[in-house]
């Protein structure tokens, strides 16, 4: 039976998601991770075996945090078109608000390792498919409710969606133009 840890895991996760975040994988090295987690060396290892393994950890966190955020809109009350609409005006919101323009994290592994990480791509695969069914799922209702057109598979207007929600988190860390943001979103409903 192994001794207990004694630190708290999810603090040490949030700790080193902000330097990831912040840093990118790669700029971030062994000494900023005990640095912002207050962890040795060895104790990081020993806990999440390596930089990597600790990578994922604060992946899979993200994923789960953020989707969750997603689904309280998502799923919330309201039209379909307004509920999408909230969606891209709250990371339109959070992006602006953040003085180190960071933007997505998922984005910003997919950018800067997903092409060359397998464990990477797949988690920000899922992660991207979990948000893509739960549009599917609001835009197919939309459709058959009326509210949306229905001349257009719902699966093609979801990726439509899709491709326009991340590219705001991309266009986030580049403008200040809130206006410009907003026409994207203007510009996708009135698409669907």
């Amino acid at each position: 039976m192994g001794r207990p840890r004694g630190f708290d895991d999810a603090a040490v996760v949030d700790a080193a998601m902000e330097a990831f975040w912040s840093k990118g994988y790669e700029a971030t090295s062994t000494e900023d991770l005990c640095v912002c987690t207050g962890l040795g060396r060895g104790s990081l290892y020993n806990a999440y075996g390596s930089k990597h393994g600790l990578y994922e950890r604060v992946l899979h966190r993200y994923a789960e945090r953020g989707f969750g955020e997603q689904l309280v809109i998502l799923q919330g009350p309201g039209a379909v078109k307004e509920r999408l609409r909230a969606l891209m005006l709250a990371v339109i919101d959070f992006d602006l608000a953040d003085p180190a323009r960071r933007g997505c994290l998922a984005v910003n592994a997919a950018v800067g390792a997903g092409g060359t990480d397998d464990l990477v791509a797949q988690q920000v695969r899922r992660q991207f498919g979990r948000l893509e069914a739960a549009v599917c799922h609001l835009i197919t209702c939309g459709q058959r409710d009326g509210e949306l057109v229905r001349d257009v598979d719902p699966l093609i207007s979801t990726r439509f969606f899709i491709s326009a929600y991340y590219g705001l988190r991309v266009l986030g860390k580049v403008t200040h133009d809130r206006r410009a943001l907003e026409d994207v979103v203007d510009g996708v409903l009135a698409r669907l």
